[in-house]
């Protein structure tokens, strides 16, 4: 007689499976998108030649977007036969289980492949390609749900580089940035993709410079989102129903060639920084009144004084850590009450042309990765100066430029390196 799972435990294996674990990183920069994991129990230091590999996914497609890990699966876009996809694999072994191609890969300038990051929630996964199409996806079997268009939706423009935001989850809600003169920020219904509200932020609209992800914050007391923008848009606070609460355009956030790095909130302050031509600013956002705000530039610096290209800022307490200068990765520890720097921009500990360094914290560490020399250091956050615990090169070096950032999640480590993603062990019970 052959064996059957009851119905009702079927359900409960289908829904554990899609349930997010507490050390998951369903979206880029982790589940606040601020490049900080909760997990502990990490190794400290690492052996010679680095963490054990525990695997190496290979033909994956070309491309600089960086993994996510949900709900067993780990996701990512790539380049394949022509065409701009999704794909999924299994967290333990690494083996495909899908591939779901949705665009042409276009207008994205000299980049190989696609650069955004999928995010995962409740059983779907939403994408944004190059050229500016947004798909939701089953994240079991990667079969289309819906689309929209950045361009013939909400008019927008692919910037030079293809687009490569992130799309946000909150509660119902998706909420993302195509640029577009009316629709510089939208809110989608995450289940049919249909419109909830449009933004207009003033000089935000026809794309053209923002690479930045929508981050989901509080201030001065009240929720809103934090968004980088292209063209003359800088940095802006956008209510929860969809009205411009604040906007910042000085230089820092404004126009420079591209705008990266999602912002770091502090309290009621944002650290806003930019490379080619861009610069630093902290910012204080001050209530002023029912959904006014004003802006308080508390400390400026202009480029080349101090930047961030686009691996990203961690906050660690008091500080914000990055790689200063564009395609360089010297590391830095700036005072987020201050503005200020406490130590750095010093060399890079990899020398030479190392390239922009991606960043990350995990239990007590800093994890950088340079996109050049493929060279990933542990460093212990201090703002008494820059001290490296640890470092390995990465295997079987692609030679080509490596911008996904590093991702930790269950225990281990992702590193993506154009069509292939290895994944290390750094659990310090597990070693």
């Amino acid at each position: 007689m052959p064996f059957r799972i009851p119905l009702a435990a079927s359900f409960l294996t289908l829904a554990l499976a899609l349930t997010l674990s507490a050390d998951d990183w369903p979206t880029f920069r982790g589940p606040n998108r601020d490049g900080v994991s909760k997990e502990t129990g990490l190794l400290q230091t690492w052996p010679k030649d680095g963490p054990p590999r525990v695997w190496t996914a290979k033909n994956l497609g070309t491309g600089f977007g960086t993994p996510t890990v949900a709900a067993g699966k780990i996701f990512g876009m790539g380049t394949r036969g022509g065409k701009d996809g999704v794909w999924a694999l299994t967290e333990a072994d690494g083996k495909e289980l899908w591939f779901t191609p949705f665009d042409d890969p276009r207008g994205r300038g000299p980049n190989t492949g696609p650069s955004s990051s999928p995010t995962y929630d409740d059983g779907k996964v939403f994408a944004v390609s190059s050229g500016g199409k947004l798909v939701c996806l089953d994240a079991g079997n990667g079969k289309s749900a819906w689309q929209r268009d950045y361009l013939a939706d909400f008019g927008g423009k692919v910037p030079g580089w293809g687009y490569t935001e992130s799309v946000l989850v909150d509660g119902d809600k998706l909420v993302c940035a195509p640029g577009g003169g009316k629709a510089t920020v939208v809110a989608l219904d995450k289940k049919t993709g249909k419109d909830v509200w449009k933004c207009e932020v003033p000089g935000g609209g026809g794309g053209g410079g923002g690479y930045s992800s929508v981050l989901k914050a509080t201030l001065a007391g009240a929720p809103m989102y934090v968004v980088l923008l292209g063209a003359s848009g800088g940095v802006a606070g956008v209510s929860p129903d969809g009205k411009v609460l604040w906007q910042y355009t000085g230089r820092p956030a404004a126009g420079g060639t591209a705008q990266i790095p999602i912002p770091v909130v502090s309290g009621n302050h944002v650290w806003v920084s930019t490379s080619y031509g861009g610069g630093s600013a902290l910012l204080e956002i001050v209530a002023a009144g029912k959904d006014k705000f004003t802006v308080k530039e508390v400390k400026k610096h202009a480029k080349p004084d101090l930047n961030n290209h686009h691996g990203g800022m961690v906050k660690v307490g008091d500080y914000v850590y990055f790689g200063h200068e564009q395609n360089q990765g010297n590391p830095v520890c700036v005072d987020l009450k201050t503005g200020e720097p406490k130590w750095g921009p010093v060399r890079p500990p990899a020398g030479g042309k190392a390239g922009s360094a991606a960043v990350l914290y995990a239990d007590n560490r800093l994890y950088f990765r340079y996109q050049s020399t493929h060279d990933v250091y542990l460093v212990e956050p201090s703002p008494e100066g820059l001290k490296v615990v640890s470092s390995f090169k990465e295997p079987e070096p692609s030679g080509k430029e490596s911008w996904a950032h590093p991702v930790v999640a269950n225990g281990k480590l992702y590193l993506r390196d154009q069509d292939k993603l290895h994944c290390f062990n750094v659990r310090a019970d597990k070693n």
